[in-house]
């Protein structure tokens, strides 16, 4: 998901995208390490994904507080 597809979405729903994406990050994790991991390529998505939402999160904040 693009930043400006993120920034068009509610403080709610990112946090509801943010606990999908934390939990779909522990599930590639297990995967990864039990060796039943398909796409390893898929981890690094996931992790993009959050640092993502959580900048947009940020700028958020930051516009609300001035």
């Amino acid at each position: 998901m693009k930043a400006a597809e993120l920034r068009d979405m509610s403080h709610g729903e990112l946090e509801q995208r943010l606990e999908e994406l934390y939990q779909e990050q522990f599930n590639l994790r297990f995967q990864a390490a039990s060796r039943q991991l398909a796409d390893t390529s898929r981890i690094p998505q996931v992790r993009r994904e959050i640092a993502r939402i959580k900048t947009v999160m940020a700028e958020l904040t930051e516009s609300a507080e001035v």
